[in-house]
């Protein structure tokens, strides 16, 4: 008999838990899960006791026999775990409030994964990982890693690269909202349709053809999505302004919604702009923490053994889905078409072999395989080139605590127009990130002694309450 599968969770206090145990309920019949542990760090204490406790109602309620345990202790955690999923945040919502409102401040982009503000969630991120990793080595050496953390495609990468560990895969929500949104637009279902992505995480693209004649049928989904009657699935983080169906068509493929910050670079720096003057929204992170602010509250509630409606304004739609099905495929050897952040290995010729790469692969027990997608068109390989090398020299700078890298990393990035405002921006946020920079603590201590502050009043009371 089966001795069932334990999953190890880290950053379970996250809002985005009952999504979780919600896939692994659906598809409990490919996946049958026997434990599932909670970890947090000691600050997200409260939060995991309140999302653990709804966990294991879910569960109850779904007649499966499921043991969902809480620890702050990770490496108890970890010991023995067949697959080893991670969602946490360092500095948790009050760090990624710093992280767009500095360079906001400056008249940049502050967004979690894109421009100054991403780099910093990596440069805090990556550490973390690589050290997860080593009690993997030690505590379950024949996990499969599964990683939802944010930036996907660096902390991914610098798993593989800087951990050793291969036996990593890279999820985001973004392929499979496309997946699952953009066939109606056509009056398809998903299984009329197949898609073809490649790129890298929150920097990807698609073409779509007809599952049973095999004729191309992305031009009928990008003239589709310019309907503004019709929804295309952008995420709800993301402000949905139309992309220009010239472009579009020229390129010929979809670019992913996180595009818009490139594509559309003022509209949306517009935007944001407009939200950060506002004090009643704020930037995106203030508007996130309302929002998980209700849903614990709802959580709180002994009766819940669903996932709320509520969670579907967070932003992550489809998280569960990808990643427990990703979990499923290999589980049962599958050799399901999964959208996911591997080594490239060919499948994307304009980028190293061993560059991670967001592409469709077939995932199954030997884990992703990716599909060969073929050169990208001149503008999107240019601008790909740009942005894998722009993240790698922030891997670099994560794991080496090297300025010099950083200042290499914001002079490509589009998002960050080298100068000494840019500067300004990365060294308040060297300041803001303190407690959890320790590769930087040298030049952090020579900004303090050279008197640097940082602008945004938001940003100076959250560094003075220990945030």
């Amino acid at each position: 008999m089966e001795k069932g599968i334990k999953i190890c969770t880290i950053g379970g206090g996250s809002s985005y838990t009952p999504e979780l145990m919600n896939g692994f309920i659906k598809r409990y019949d490919r996946l049958p899960v026997r434990e599932i542990w909670l970890v947090d760090v000691e600050r997200g204490q409260r939060k995991l006791e309140i999302v653990g406790a709804l966990a294991q109602r879910m569960w109850d309620a779904s007649g499966h026999d499921v043991k969902v345990h809480l620890t702050l202790d990770r490496r108890e955690a970890l010991r023995d775990a067949d697959f080893v999923t991670t969602q946490f945040r360092v500095g948790q919502l009050e760090a990624r409030i710093k992280d767009e409102r500095i360079p906001f401040s400056y008249g940049m982009l502050g967004q979690e994964t894109n421009g100054a503000g991403g780099m910093f969630k990596a440069l805090r991120t990556i550490p973390v990982i690589l050290d997860i990793v080593k009690d993997m080595v030690e505590l379950c050496p024949n996990a499969w890693l599964v990683n939802f953390t944010n930036p996907s495609g660096m902390v991914t990468e610098s798993v593989i690269r800087y951990g050793g560990w291969d036996r990593c895969i890279g999820l985001c929500n973004v392929p499979i909202g496309a997946m699952l949104e953009e066939p109606k637009l056509i009056d398809k279902t998903a299984d009329d349709l197949v898609f073809r992505f490649a790129g890298i995480d929150h920097f990807h693209w698609h073409r779509v053809f007809d599952a049973n004649t095999g004729s191309e049928v992305t031009g009928q989904i990008i003239d589709a999505m310019l309907d503004p009657s019709k929804s295309d699935g952008t995420p709800a983080n993301i402000h949905d302004i139309p992309f220009a169906r010239e472009q579009l068509e020229h390129l010929g493929m979809i670019p992913c919604a996180y595009h818009r910050y490139y594509y559309l670079q003022s509209d949306m720096l517009n935007d944001g702009l407009k939200e950060y003057a506002d004090p009643q929204k704020g930037s995106r992170a203030q508007q996130v923490k309302a929002v998980e602010d209700q849903l614990f509250e709802l959580y709180l509630d002994p009766e819940l053994t669903t996932m709320p409606e509520l969670l579907s304004q967070r932003g992550g739609a489809y998280y569960s889905d990808v990643a427990t099905e990703t979990i499923a495929a290999i589980h049962n050897n599958a050799n399901e078409h999964i959208v996911c952040s591997t080594p490239n290995n060919g499948a994307i010729p304009d980028l190293p072999s061993g560059a991670v790469v967001q592409v469709s692969s077939f995932v199954g027990g030997t884990g992703a395989q990716p599909i060969a997608f073929g050169p990208m068109p001149t503008s999107a390989r240019g601008y790909l080139q740009l942005m894998w090398n722009m993240q790698r020299l922030v891997e670099e700078a994560a794991v080496t605590g090297s300025y010099g890298a950083l200042l290499e990393a914001v002079a490509l990035n589009p998002q960050t127009p080298g100068g000494a405002e840019a500067k300004q921006v990365l060294d308040e946020l060297l300041l803001a990130h303190k407690q959890y920079l320790p590769q930087f603590a040298n030049k952090i201590a020579e900004l303090e002694a050279a008197g640097t502050t940082i602008k945004d009043p938001v940003v100076r009371e959250l560094c003075d309450k220990g945030f």
